[in-house]
């Protein structure tokens, strides 16, 4: 009998509405996934931009695209990516589920380590889901936000079978409420939210606003400009190969170095932090919406 016949078979998911106009990789998104899933079930919400269209033109027989109707009058802090989220979850036919956000791409080098992870923990009942670590880029594709108040890892694994569902703004997964039990799968996340000309990450985030508030906070998004926030730092690594058409294209620039003058009161917390980091591997206050068991205790 083949190694494939043992393997564990993966349901890929996502959700998407207006994906041109938010600006977000959702093609490289999913094409990322693929090599990694046996279907791959994506919601997409009614849109503007021809977001449907452009997904059923991958071509691969592994997707399946649903209508999903986005109630634009739920506007109360983004449970509707919560919403959308579980209701692509509940398309999926596998007990194992690979999530992913539209702005967010798998890199091929972690492909290994994602197989590995799910084939060491998934046949373990109580595992929940696996972790990944995740690389924020912010304004360009040569910078990355590294300061504890971009989240370090998140869950993107889960076990469907175990009632796990996505939790508030779709960011992370709850078990009955309960924060999952996970392993590490030891892969990245490569989130590109925040990587876009200026103009549309302004589009991007009225857009954006909207499903929190409404229209109540439409503010000055024309204008918009990168702040250079307290934690930025070059990227020396690579990215994922089917992001380098879009690594290329890059036309605009942005300057994460800041000047004493840019300095702020607020920044003092987060440069106690990472020196207290530094000296004892521990960051203060991180969130962690899962429950980590240590490798030996999960086989």
């Amino acid at each position: 009998m083949s190694s494939d016949q043992h393997r564990i078979p993966v349901s890929g998911f996502t959700v998407i509405r207006n994906g041109k106009l938010m600006g977000y990789p959702v093609l490289e998104s999913i094409k990322s996934v693929l090599p990694l899933v046996d279907e791959m079930v994506v919601g997409v919400g009614q849109s503007d931009d021809g977001t449907r269209e452009m997904i059923a033109a991958i071509g691969d027989p592994k997707i399946r695209i649903f209508d999903a109707f986005w109630d634009t009058k739920k506007t109360k802090g983004g449970l509707i990516l919560s919403e959308k989220t579980n209701e692509a979850l509940d398309h999926c036919h596998h007990e194992w589920c690979l999530y992913i956000q539209a702005d967010e791409v798998i890199h091929e080098d972690d492909y290994p380590r994602i197989r590995e992870a799910l084939e060491r923990h998934g046949r373990n009942p109580e595992i929940q889901g696996l972790l990944f670590k995740y690389i924020h880029f912010y304004s360009s594709y040569s910078t990355v936000a590294t300061s504890r108040k971009w989240y370090r890892n998140e869950v993107r694994m889960v076990r469907r079978t175990t009632g796990i569902r996505s939790w508030n703004d779709a960011q992370g997964f709850r078990v009955n409420g309960e924060k999952p039990v996970v392993a590490p799968s030891g892969a990245r996340i490569f989130h590109y939210g925040w990587v876009k000309p200026p103009q549309l990450m302004g589009q991007k985030s009225r857009l954006f606003e909207r499903l929190w508030h409404g229209d109540k906070k439409d503010g000055d998004f024309e204008n918009f400009q990168y702040d250079r926030q307290y934690g930025l730092r070059m990227y020396e690594g690579t990215h994922p190969a089917i992001m380098a058409p879009l690594v290329a294209s890059q036309n605009w620039q942005f300057d994460p170095h800041r000047t004493w003058a840019e300095f702020r009161f607020s920044d003092l917390r987060l440069v106690l932090s990472d020196w207290l980091e530094r000296i004892s591997g521990w960051r203060m206050g991180e969130y962690k919406p899962y429950r980590l068991v240590r490798e030996n205790e999960s086989n």
